[in-house]
């Protein structure tokens, strides 16, 4: 027996719009068929709005246990629903502990209980000296693993070096499990630091763009010498394309993602102070992310992902401005469709070229591309319905996240989720949550 029916004008089935019904059975898709079917099942008509596969966010640090202060899984997966994310990855830092041990990774599912509004899967750590844990979080049902290039912001969670990876990329090529790189080789060179403290092109220029490019390279050759999933975190540098084209070109099992806030914002809009801005790569000039959006569409850049990192307004120096010492990190998880479907559309990007950015190709990448990110005959009911062309304001008050701040606020975003489902039941009908915790712990 079918649970429920959603009739719509324009359902996103891969590269198409498709006026029809979407069957739901058993928390799957039993089937699209032509508008006009005779069904057994309550029918929910939704007209022109689109129906797509739930947003799948890989890149998010919801920092419990251990600093829920600065988020928490009830707060995080509040805001992924109501913005149509029906699955997201927690990175393994900013929580206390960090999750590069299995007795860690424990620690961290405990903290989950009746506090999962959404789907979530987990990322493993990479760090000097637990090598011996590797293979342990992954019969654990880890998804994959995160490493840094560069110091990470928290001293529990050290970057690895070339020695370090070169002893785990063998175990994760075996498993066909992606690490995932911060992808900076910085100096300590802080003498950027003693000049204008609230100077936003001050704090540019102490990240340049040949850090990331020395990083990839390092990354792409390891990749090759190893054979393993290598995966390149929020890319703000268009200076590394070329060589990653052309790795790919050879065949290297490398993927990479870019950020919204580097499509969406230029650092020539960046104002002094406005700290709310601050991320590490940092947001490059407009040209620069012109070419990252080239990149994206020719498929060189492969998925967005928002690297939701928030913490208290007072991490961020709102107040100072100052961004030698402020929190580099975006709070963005619940606008992650608005936002890039503002400024793809601009582009001349469809519906569809938006569910491969942010649900198919990312599904590929957790190892559930079999299931989800896609609306096809099998695969899970996490869908959300999205009216394209109504636009809001972003407001404080309309963020779910724990704090709301946000380089977002203010402004005015197109693409309204109006309704968002996991497993086929309707859990959020904007503004209002219908059903909480039936998120659903995921593992490889």
């Amino acid at each position: 027996m079918l649970d429920l029916a959603i009739k719509s004008k324009n359902i996103i089935i891969d590269k198409s719009n498709y006026n029809g019904l979407l069957l739901v059975q058993d928390g799957r898709i039993a089937d699209v068929v032509p508008a006009d079917t005779a069904v057994a099942c309550p029918v929910l008509e939704v007209g022109d709005r689109a129906v797509l596969p739930g947003v799948i966010d890989p890149h998010v640090h919801i920092n419990e246990p251990g600093r829920t202060e600065w988020e928490g899984f009830d707060t995080a997966t509040r805001a992924a629903l109501s913005g149509g994310v029906t699955t997201l990855v927690d990175m393994p830092l900013n929580s206390a502990p960090v999750t590069t041990t299995v007795a860690n990774f424990e620690q961290k599912l405990r903290a989950t209980e009746s506090q999962l509004h959404t789907n979530c899967g987990f990322w493993g750590g990479i760090i000097p000296g637990n090598r011996s844990e590797i293979e342990g979080l992954i019969a654990r049902g880890i998804m994959g693993f995160k490493a840094f290039l560069t110091h990470s912001g928290i001293d529990d969670f050290p970057n690895a070096t070339e020695a370090d990876l070169r002893q785990a990329m063998p175990i994760l090529a075996r498993h066909g499990l992606p690490l995932l790189v911060h992808c900076e080789l910085t100096t300590n060179d802080d003498a950027w630091k003693q000049h204008d403290k609230r100077s936003y092109a001050n704090y540019l220029a102490s990240r340049p763009k040949s850090w990331e490019d020395k990083a990839v390279a390092l990354m792409i050759r390891l990749c090759e010498e190893t054979g393993c999933r290598t995966h390149i975190v929020h890319l703000s540098s268009a200076d590394s394309l070329p060589q990653i084209a052309a790795a790919k070109r050879r065949g290297l099992p490398l993927t990479v993602e870019t950020g919204q806030h580097y499509l969406h914002f230029a650092a020539e809009d960046i104002a002094d102070g406005q700290t709310q801005f601050k991320c590490a790569p940092p947001i490059r000039e407009r040209a620069n992310n012109e070419r990252l959006w080239q990149a994206l569409q020719a498929g060189i850049i492969d998925f967005v992902a928002t690297d939701h990192s928030p913490a208290p307004p007072v991490l961020k120096q709102i107040a100072s401005g100052d961004f030698t010492t402020a929190w580099g990190g975006i709070a963005s998880l619940q606008l992650a469709l608005p936002v890039l479907w503002t400024a793809a559309q601009r582009r001349g990007a469809t519906l569809p070229d938006l569910v491969r950015w942010l649900s198919t190709n990312p599904a590929q990448l957790i190892g559930l591309g079999h299931r989800k990110g896609r609306i096809a005959k099998g695969y899970d009911a996490d869908l959300l319905v999205l009216d394209a062309e109504n636009t809001f304001r972003v407001t404080e008050s309309g963020l779910h996240h724990r704090h709301k701040v946000s380089p977002y606020v203010g402004l005015e975003l197109r693409g309204v989720v109006e309704q968002t489902f996991l497993a086929g039941r309707l859990v959020y009908q904007r503004p209002e949550f219908l059903q909480l915790n039936q998120g659903q712990l995921l593992t490889r």
